[in-house]
């Protein structure tokens, strides 16, 4: 075990925004940490990272209270965190230092990570007219350039844990494969990440433990892939070149959701499924697609955290 957050509790008058919050990290990689806006998944991080003063509760790294001034952590914050009237490598290096990174070594990493992430036009201007320009300042670059150059003051220390939240926010595709790539690197390299997106491809695509969170409470936990398994296997997706909606109505299946294409239905599981498939292939109907499949996260995400907000 690595790092385990306990009964971690924090209020804001009458207003209890973590309530309770516990998970643990036992091995290396990704564990996500979802809600909607306002569920305290920031305030949350940011008390593991001691940004924040707890009420109550515990963070333990490798068993021992977690001390960010001692242990080796990064952290993407979602919002912009860059002094916007400084030069970009006056900061990183100022940042390098507060990790403890001796300069030769960080501009041997700023350097590399520049090239990495394609902004080292911006980190070290080439020379005009013979003498060298000054370097560009965090305000004159894009939001997704901000992002980039956030990313890599958080690799500079080459952290034991990573805590990103909303990595991927106002990325377009190349760059959203680019992020991607080199949090699969940072995976490789053994590394415990905790990871917070509204995004849930992304979060299925690199994450194997979820806490999902609403008004601060944990309305979902666990193993992705075994949440899943619970739930069987009820959602039934298919596209016929013929009408097949008096079948479905014949049945009583639920429709989920319909496109000009295709049906996406809730079944009882495969028993029921197959009956369907039966019935369309001895009326002779052409079956295009036919997939049953588990709950994806965003369904989960959608059950749980609208059936909590309805009970409010």
């Amino acid at each position: 075990m690595s790092l385990s957050v306990k009964n971690l509790t924090k209020s804001y008058g009458d207003k209890v925004v973590v309530d309770n919050l516990s998970f643990e990290i036992n091995q290396p990689g990704v564990y996500a940490l979802l809600g909607t806006n306002g569920a305290g998944k920031t305030t949350s991080l940011r008390i593991i990272l001691g940004m924040l003063a707890k009420d109550m509760g515990e963070v333990l790294w490798k068993g021992k209270p977690l001390d960010p001034l001692k242990t080796n952590v990064g952290y993407l914050a979602e919002e912009r965190g860059l002094y916007p009237k400084y030069s970009l490598l006056d900061q990183l290096l100022y940042f390098a230092k507060l990790r403890n990174v001796g300069k030769n070594d960080a501009m041997q990493r700023i350097r590399y990570w520049a090239e990495r992430l394609a902004v080292t036009e911006y980190i070290f201007p080439p020379k005009q007219k013979g003498k060298k320009s000054k370097a560009n300042r965090a305000d004159q670059l894009s939001k997704g350039n901000q992002q980039k150059i956030q990313l890599m003051a958080a690799l500079l220390s080459d952290p034991e844990l990573l805590i990103l939240d909303e990595p991927l926010s106002g990325l377009d595709p190349v760059n959203t494969d680019l992020f991607k790539s080199i949090i699969r690197e940072e995976i490789a390299k053994n590394k415990f990440l905790i990871m917070s997106s509204h995004q849930m491809p992304t979060i299925e695509e690199f994450c194997s433990d979820i806490t999902i969170l609403n008004r601060g409470k944990t309305v979902l936990q666990g193993n992705l892939n075994e949440i899943k398994k619970s739930y069987g296997r009820v959602n039934l997706f298919v596209k016929s070149d013929n009408d097949i909606s008096s079948y479905i109505s014949e049945m009583g299946l639920p429709i989920v959701n319909k496109t000009p294409s295709e049906y996406h239905l809730r079944v009882t599981g495969e028993a029921q499924a197959m009956s369907f498939l039966t019935r369309l292939i001895n009326d002779g109907i052409q079956i295009v697609k036919f997939e049953l499949r588990e709950p994806s996260l965003h369904e989960l995400f959608v059950e749980k955290v609208g059936a909590e907000n309805e009970e409010k």
